[in-house]
């Protein structure tokens, strides 16, 4: 059975005055803890979390039939990772010590004032969920086994690297804080936030919104929506997209690309858990779990005043990384495959077997576009394939030769004098640099002419000329 998810998990409001439970309740939900369970009589507590796993406890320390001060040692003993916090009239400073001594995670006296509650509240959430965190991982790392590995199975893979971003993730699902995909483009960082929200058993949807491009008022209306009459053209009310996601997943791509002005807002909407629709002053709630991705170096951007500091660290709570395609190449003849299948069933054909040449041919190339860049090259092979059982390999040395050619046309600034290499010593000649790219060439194609030919960016009959040029001995 899956585990229930962080974000399903109710805080216990336990007080024998049903005017204070539904006050404390209507804070929270006004907060944004949208999950709430009222207790008025202390005897039912125990039972229930028995029955209902919470992920806080708010507990008054004198009501009848069983005290606060009675229940909290048990319920540190029955739970110790589920936060506790005391609320009670009485002031004095004997109770609030020995209230903490017994395990309490927090003391507030009534009248609480509403920050305080909202800010005890969202602390002892913080805490607990990283406290189950925790245990999910050394629960992963102890086994090294998967719980939920039917929510990557879009996901094609046989990587060591990739299946431990699998058991962070499974990690970090039940954590409400937001989630940083970071990644090159086309390295799958969408399937990573789809994984995410399947493993995170949130009831909502997964709504999904590219942030690049959208100036400051644009990302306000499509985010936050507005009221009618907030602007010329607003003739009716609108939801926005937090309001879409509400109890799901909003997932803001291209996060690097935001501009200063819409960085606020959004720092301010996970601070807070509130937003404001355009045109409004009355603050609603938010419970949309927040992923982001970005192909940008944000810690670089932060450094170059470029991107907020405080909203990076509100972002960075959980980092995933995802590998480019060259740092998991093991994985290329489950993709060729994959897409392979995938190609010649969209175009009602018989999916032909790659070569092991091709396998070669790929394994030396370096997919600056990634698993994308893989599947468009697939795709394209299957369009032209005119019959047979072999793949033909001439779309793909096509689209590696230009990928080489466009390289070399706009070559990436290297530091230093502009080599690519550092040569120590003597300075080679010409015909030493060839011969020792040619070697290298064939080592990296395990021998196969046509493929080093396409690694050097040559014909197949240059590099013969050029091999038979090395074979025939000087004239004396």
């Amino acid at each position: 059975m899956k585990e229930p998810s962080f974000a399903t998990l109710p805080v216990f409001l336990v007080d024998d005055d049903q005017s204070v439970l539904h006050a404390t309740a209507a804070v929270l939900y006004s907060a944004g803890v949208a999950n709430v369970q009222l207790v008025n009589d202390s005897r039912e507590l125990l039972p229930a979390l028995e029955r209902q796993p919470a992920s806080a406890v708010l507990l008054d320390l004198f009501m009848p039939h069983v005290t606060g001060n009675k229940l909290l040692p048990d319920i540190v003993h029955l739970y110790p990772e589920l936060p506790v916090i005391v609320m009670t009239a009485a002031q004095d400073v004997e109770t609030a010590v020995l209230s903490m001594k017994e395990g309490a995670f927090d003391y507030l006296v009534k009248p609480v004032e509403e920050s305080r509650l909202v800010a005890s509240v969202r602390h002892a959430l913080e805490v607990q969920s990283l406290r189950r965190q925790m245990g999910v991982l050394k629960h992963y790392l102890l086994s090294d086994c998967l719980q939920h590995g039917e929510a990557f199975a879009g996901i094609i893979t046989n990587s060591r690297k990739m299946r431990a971003l699998f058991q962070y993730l499974e990690a970090v699902a039940v954590s409400a804080e937001p989630v940083l995909i970071s990644g090159e483009t086309g390295a799958g960082k969408e399937m990573f936030a789809h994984a995410l929200h399947k493993l995170s058993g949130l009831a909502g949807q997964f709504v999904q919104v590219n942030v690049a491009g959208l100036d400051d008022t644009l990302f306000s209306d499509t985010l936050f929506g507005h009221r009618k009459g907030a602007f010329t053209g607003a003739d009716q009310n609108r939801p926005g997209l937090i309001a879409q996601a509400g109890g799901g997943t909003l997932f803001l791509d291209e996060i690097g690309d935001l501009s200063m002005a819409s960085q606020v807002k959004l720092l301010r909407l996970l601070q807070e858990h509130m937003y404001f629709p355009l045109g409004s002053d009355v603050a609603r709630p938010s419970d949309a779990r927040v992923v982001c991705a970005t192909n940008c170096k944000l810690a670089q951007m932060m450094r170059q005043n470029q991107f907020r500091s405080d909203l990076f660290f509100r972002l960075s709570v959980h980092q995933v990384e995802v590998p480019p395609l060259r740092e998991h190449k093991e994985d290329l003849p489950l993709l060729l495959q994959h897409f392979l299948d995938e190609a010649a069933a969209a175009i009602n054909k018989t999916a032909p077997e790659p070569s092991n040449e091709l396998i070669t041919l790929l394994s030396n190339h370096h997919f600056p576009g990634n698993v994308r860049e893989l599947r468009a090259m697939v795709f394209n092979a299957m369009a032209l394939h005119r019959g047979g059982s072999v793949l033909a390999m001439d779309s793909f040395r096509q689209a590696i030769q230009k990928q080489q050619k466009a390289n070399a046309e706009h070559p990436v600034a290297e530091p230093s004098d502009g080599l690519p290499v550092v040569i120590p010593g003597r300075f080679p000649t010409l015909d030493e640099v060839e011969e020792a790219m040619v070697n290298e060439a064939l080592r990296r194609a395990k021998g196969n002419q046509g493929v080093a030919a396409t690694l050097l960016g040559l014909s197949r009959p240059a590099l013969n000329r050029r091999l038979a040029r090395r074979a025939t001995p000087a004239n004396p």
